[in-house]
């Protein structure tokens, strides 16, 4: 009985998948929890597993496509295949086309060139000859029966090798004329008549020898300068939506203040080898915004809120989520409970989630739920920026680059490492006394690190 492979559940609010790299071909014999294929989403790359032992008999949706969840994408024949030698079997097809082949070149002459080559002339407009061609033979003609193929044979190995030429999607609209027979004795199609300057820019054109990939993503001209078309990725479309969507359905606005990192700076150097050395991870800077956020977020629980229908929904825990760049592109994995994390666990965690990240390793269920998101787009160089809500969040703290600048202390100018903080809200929960309090609260606390200590 054949076995059906789904679409798995990856989250919630995704309904829809792209289908990644199939590990796995028609025909190949997979064990129990095997991976088969892997399919990309709006927040991960997921691996889908054989349910149990068998072969694949046929897979429905090839790389590139979209499935919802719970679809069928492919199936597996259960059960172990009788010998060694059962997957790798030719099949019926196969064997009937490997005989046929030997025979269909020995009832073509030397002196004519294959079906194919016919088949990759005609679609550029050019007889096999290399001159214009007006019309089909004369019935005088006289050809050898038995070293002509017939018109049903023609037909179909300009079929068979315009199939393996381009994909029928990529492939250039067809002369119709040669697949219709033709009168009395002539068995080859009729070619569109062509003028010699058609031929002067036939360099220009795209030669047949390509790949797929380079038909489909192909060069275009656009006076005189190249451009590429290259289709969206899943990933980034949704993350598209999903940016439109925070903008149009929440009432963003953005406050400003900038932190002096010296007492910071200096905590790290003195205590970074023994941080090192007894819990095995460097300790960064995220970890002081992480402590210091949850108690700003204390202050002002509405940054930890979210707005549901008519109702404001207040959260008495703190999930964190920490925006890492990873191969897919950037990602926000959520500290869970990051209000019982230490430093060094949190440290621990981000480490990971950047790792893992860059494999495109992170799970689902790590990139759902926050209550709350920290951007850093200084360890890019950002100087200054406005981070844009995650919905269905209330709030987003933008960290940026630490530069040496001038300030003024106790009445002298003296130089100090600065970095501006940004704080985007949903304004239509949080008021601006509200969103400035927050972000003082954050200066005031990382400039005076023992406040995390004192929780004050």
């Amino acid at each position: 009985m054949p076995i059906e492979l789904k679409v798995p559940e990856v989250g919630e609010s995704i309904s829809e998948v792209e289908i990644g790299e199939w590990l796995k071909k028609e025909g190949d014999f997979v064990e129990q929890d095997d991976e088969v294929v892997i399919i990309e989403t709006d927040k991960a790359t997921v691996e889908i597993s054989a349910p149990e032992a068998g072969t694949i008999t046929k897979i429905l949706k090839p790389s590139g496509q979209t499935a919802a969840v719970h679809e069928v994408i492919a199936y597996l024949e259960s059960g172990r295949p009788t010998s060694e030698e059962a997957p790798t079997k030719p099949t019926a097809t196969q064997t009937t086309s490997a005989t046929a082949q030997p025979a269909s070149a020995t009832r073509t002459p030397p002196s004519h060139p294959s079906a194919a080559q016919e088949d990759d002339r005609n679609m550029l407009g050019t007889p096999v000859s290399g001159k214009p061609m007006t019309q089909a033979p004369q019935d005088g003609a006289t050809h050898k029966p038995e070293n002509n193929p017939q018109p049903e044979e023609v037909t179909e190995a300009v079929a068979e090798a315009g199939a393996e030429t381009v994909p029928e999607a990529e492939a250039l609209p067809r002369v119709e004329s040669r697949t219709r027979h033709q009168p009395g004795n002539a068995p080859r199609p009729v070619v569109p008549e062509r003028s010699l300057e058609d031929d002067s820019d036939r360099q220009t054109r795209p030669e047949f020898s390509q790949t797929a990939e380079e038909l489909r993503v192909r060069s275009q001209v656009n006076d005189g300068r190249p451009e590429r078309l290259v289709p969206m990725s899943h990933l980034r479309r949704r993350i598209a939506e999903r940016l439109i969507g925070a903008q149009h359905n929440a009432a963003l606005l953005t406050t400003f203040n900038e932190v002096d990192m010296s007492s910071v700076i200096e905590l790290r150097q003195r205590y970074r080898d023994q941080f090192q050395e007894r819990y095995q991870t460097k300790l960064g800077f995220m970890s002081f915004f992480v402590k210091a956020s949850i108690a700003a977020l204390r202050l002002v629980p509405e940054l930890n809120a979210e707005i549901r229908g008519t109702d404001v929904v207040y959260r008495n825990f703190f999930d964190i989520g920490v925006a890492v760049g990873g191969g897919k592109g950037l990602v926000v994995p959520v500290l869970r409970n990051a209000e019982q994390l230490t430093f060094a666990e949190i440290e621990r965690a981000i480490a990971d989630f950047a790792r893992r990240a860059e494999q495109s390793k992170l799970l689902p269920a790590e990139l759902q739920g926050g209550t709350f998101t920290i951007s850093n787009g200084g360890i890019y160089g950002s100087l200054l920026s406005t981070p844009i809500v995650n919905p269905p969040q209330s709030g987003i703290l933008g960290l940026h680059a630490i530069q040496d600048r001038p300030v003024v202390r106790d009445n002298a100018i003296v130089i100090r490492s600065m970095m501006y903080v940004a704080l985007t809200y949903d304004h239509r929960l949080i008021d601006g006394r509200e969103a400035v309090l927050f972000l003082k609260h954050i200066k005031e606390t990382v400039e005076d690190p023992v406040r995390m200590l004192l929780e004050i």
